[in-house]
């Protein structure tokens, strides 16, 4: 896998902005429809209140529901796979198994582990448990899952390093991820640094507009003019 990277201070740069502006920003490049390229609610932020999660993502499929599960965990692939990746690096894994609301796939444990090794989150349609230990053994570590149960169950993991979809987002390995609170969005690599500095145009534009709002010349009339699209 060949994934092209950025230098350390332009993802700090993308850290630096909420993913809803991140995402604001990519609309102004039309790189595509901007319906798309996002996570749907099927998967959330664990911790929203920390600082935007950014990073490659590495992939691959998994099940950790199956009762009696004799097949080979595949574990130690996993954690060799994530050593190699480009860093940081975001772990994203797809259900492909038995029952999606039981399986999980994270705990702060494995979070331990994977920060060692450069990861700097972990995204999955399945679910999470021991969030006050990830927290407190991982802070700032982020996990986007669609919820939590209290087993890990029978962990497998599947194939590696392939195209997958968590949540209605399509990514694939060395993909670009930008995750908080908001959601979660893939960032379009080629344009980053662009992308960065429109970032930085929407916030002021948006200190503009609710400087308008809050102010005591707020019509109707200048809204539109100013502020509403024009057909």
């Amino acid at each position: 896998m060949t994934t092209t990277t950025l230098p350390p201070e332009l993802l700090d740069r993308l850290k630096s902005f909420d993913t809803a502006t991140i995402s604001n920003a990519i609309e102004h490049f039309k790189l595509r429809d901007q319906a798309t390229g996002y996570t749907n609610n099927e998967t959330r932020c664990q911790f929203p209140d920390i600082q935007p999660m950014v990073g490659y993502a590495i992939t691959c499929t998994g099940d950790t529901s199956c009762p009696n599960d004799s097949r080979p965990s595949n574990i130690d692939k996993l954690v060799e796979v994530i050593d190699a990746a480009p860093k940081p690096s975001v772990i994203v894994v797809q259900h492909t198994g038995h029952d999606r609301s039981r399986s999980c796939f994270i705990g702060d444990m494995f979070s331990s582990m994977a920060s060692k090794l450069g990861s700097v989150g972990f995204v999955t349609d399945a679910n999470v448990r021991d969030l006050p230990g990830i927290a407190k053994r991982t802070p700032g570590y982020q996990v986007f899952s669609a919820g939590t149960v209290a087993s890990h169950g029978w962990a497998v993991f599947f194939d590696f390093n392939i195209e997958v979809t968590v949540a209605g987002l399509t990514i694939a390995p060395g993909d670009l991820l930008h995750g908080d609170g908001n959601g979660l969005i893939s960032v379009p690599i080629a344009a980053a640094a662009a992308i960065a500095d429109r970032a930085a145009e929407v916030v002021e534009a948006e200190k503009e507009m609710f400087a308008f709002l809050d102010g005591d010349d707020f019509t109707i009339d200048e809204l539109k003019k100013r502020f509403l699209p024009h057909e």
